[in-house]
C-alpha cells in the first residue's frame, strides 16, 4: 500500500512527529556536519559503518529518555536532583552546560561561514551576531506552540543533504559494502574521530532536550501537573516510539550522507584539510559543482538555527530543574527568568568564543569529544531511571531496551578511555 495515496496516514504521521524529530535533526549540527565531514576526509569510507551500528543504540537511549519524561511528568535533571546525591547532578549540569555552550559558539561561526560562502560580502561578525540575537528573541518570546511547529517545519533542511548525496556520483556497491562491514584503524587519531563521532551522535544535550520536551508536550495537551502528567497509555508510548525512531533514523541517514559526499569526494581527491562544515562545503566546488555546494552550505544554515536552540534549551531545563526554578519554553519570560536568563548567558558566552580567536577545527572536533567523554556519566543515570519502578511503574525498561542501553554505557566509557589513554601511550 502506497500512503502517499492515503493523505490521512500521511497526516496522522507526520501528526506523531514533534520532540523525537527535532532532536534527532538537531543531532546533525554544524558541529556534528563539521565532525562527519572529517571522518570521510580523514578516513574515506572506513567509518561510514557508524551511521548503521548508532542507530539501535540511538533510539534506545532517547526512548529511555522519552518515555521518563513522559510518565514520570518531571525533566531529567529534575528525576536526577529527586533519586541521587546533589553532586552527582551538579557533575551532569557542569559537563552539560561546559560542553553545549562550546558547541552553540563552534555552530553560530559555522553558520557565519556558511553565509560567507553563498554571499561573499556578508561580514563574519554583523552575520554571527545577528544569528545569535534572532535564535535568542525566537526562543524567548515566540509561543511555544508556534516554536515547535517551526523547529519541526525546519527539520525538513536535513533533506539538503541527501540531495547532496544524489548529486555526487556515489559508488553505491562500495559504499554499502563499508556501510555493512565495520572496519577501524587502532591508532590515536581513528579512536579520537570515533570518540568525536559518538559524543556528537549521542550527545548529553539531547538527552535533557527530549526529556523536557516530552514534559511540555504534556503541559501543552492540559496535563498542567504532575499527577496530571505521571503516567502513559499504551497509545502515547506507541507513538512516542514512532516519533523517536524517525527522529534519529533521519538523522544517521542524514550522517551516511554526509559521511559518503567527503569520501567520495574529498578523500578520494586527497583534501582533508577540513576545519568547518563551511569548509566542506567550499571544498565541494570545484569537484561537484557550486549546486551540491549551496545544499551543503543551506544545510549548515538550517540545522544550526534548529540545533543552536535544543543546545541553549537544554541548558536551560538542566540549570532551572536542578535549582527547581519555573521553566519552559511554554512560560513566559517574566514567569521563568532564571530559565530564560540560562539561555540568554549561554547565547552570549558563546557568541564570545568567535571572537577570541579560538580555532575552528578544535573547536568542533572538541567539543564532540568532550560530549564522547561527558554522556557516559549521564547515560548511567538514564539507564538507572527508566528501570526504577518507583519511577516507571510498569514502564520500566524491557530487555533489549536495557541491552541497548548498557552496551551504549559501556562502548562510549571505552570509547572516552581509549582517547583519554592514547595521550600517555
Amino acid at each position: 500500500m502506497n500512503p502517499f495515496k492515503h493523505p490521512r496516514l500521511v497526516k496522522r504521521y507526520w501528526q506523531m512527529l514533534g520532540p523525537g524529530l527535532v532532536t534527532g535533526a538537531a543531532d546533525d549540527d554544524p558541529s556534528g556536519v563539521a565532525t562527519y565531514s572529517q571522518a570521510g576526509a580523514l578516513y574515506g569510507l572506513q567509518l561510514i559503518w557508524m551511521s548503521v551500528y548508532t542507530l539501535p543504540l540511538m533510539i534506545a537511549i532517547q526512548e529511555m529518555c522519552a518515555r521518563i519524561g513522559m510518565v514520570s511528568g518531571r525533566g531529567l535533571a529534575e528525576n536526577i536532583r529527586r533519586e541521587y546525591p546533589r553532586w552527582a547532578l551538579y557533575l551532569c549540569v557542569v559537563l552539560l552546560l561546559g560542553a553545549n555552550t562550546f558547541n552553540i559558539g563552534a555552530d553560530l561561526g559555522a553558520m557565519a561561514a556558511s553565509v560567507q560562502l553563498l554571499w561573499p560580502a556578508a561580514d563574519f561578525a554583523v552575520v554571527v551576531f545577528a544569528f545569535a540575537i534572532c535564535s535568542l528573541l525566537l526562543q524567548i518570546f515566540t509561543p511555544y506552540r508556534i516554536y515547535a511547529r517551526y523547529l519541526k517545519y525546519l527539520a525538513l533542511v536535513l533533506l539538503s543533504y541527501v540531495a547532496t548525496g544524489l548529486i555526487v556520483n556515489l559508488e553505491w556497491g562500495n559504499v554499502l559494502l563499508h556501510a555493512i562491514v565495520p572496519s577501524l584503524d587502532f591508532s590515536r587519531e581513528s579512536f579520537f574521530i570515533v570518540c568525536a563521532v559518538l559524543g556528537t551522535t549521542i550527545s548529553p544535550y539531547l538527552f535533557f532536550w527530549q526529556t523536557s520536551q516530552e514534559v511540555e508536550e504534556e503541559i501543552q495537551s492540559g496535563s498542567t501537573t504532575i499527577r496530571a502528567r505521571a503516567g502513559a497509555t499504551d497509545a502515547d508510548i506507541r507513538d512516542m516510539r514512532i516519533d523517536v525512531s524517525s527522529g534519529m533514523i533521519i538523522s544517521n541517514i542524514v550522517m551516511f550522507f554526509i559521511i559518503a559526499v567527503c569520501a567520495e569526494t574529498l578523500f578520494a581527491h586527497g583534501i582533508d584539510g577540513i576545519e568547518t562544515a563551511a569548509d566542506a562545503a567550499a571544498a565541494l566546488v570545484p569537484l561537484v559543482g557550486e549546486w551540491a555546494s549551496a545544499f551543503f552550505a543551506l544545510g549548515i544554515i538550517g540545522t544550526g538555527m534548529l540545533s543552536i536552540p535544543v543546545f541553549a534549551g537544554a541548558n536551560g531545563y538542566a540549570l532551572a530543574e536542578t535549582f527547581h526554578w519555573h521553566e519552559g519554553l511554554y512560560r513566559r519570560f517574566r514567569s521563568a527568568l532564571g530559565f530564560y536568563l540560562t539561555i540568554a548567558a549561554s547565547m552570549i558566552v558563546a557568541l564570545g568564543l568567535n571572537f577570541i580567536g579560538i580555532d575552528p577545527i578544535k573547536a568542533l572536533i572538541y567539543s564532540a569529544v568532550a560530549n564522547g567523554i561527558v554522556a557516559p556519566v549521564v547515560l548511567f543515570f538514564i539507564v538507572r531511571l527508566s528501570d526504577d519502578p518507583k519511577i516507571m511503574g510498569d514502564r520500566v525498561n524491557g530487555p533489549l531496551i536495557r541491552m541497548l542501553g548498557w552496551l551504549t554505557f559501556f562502548a562510549m566509557t571505552l570509547s572516552g578511555i581509549a582517547v583519554i589513554l592514547s595521550f600517555f601511550i
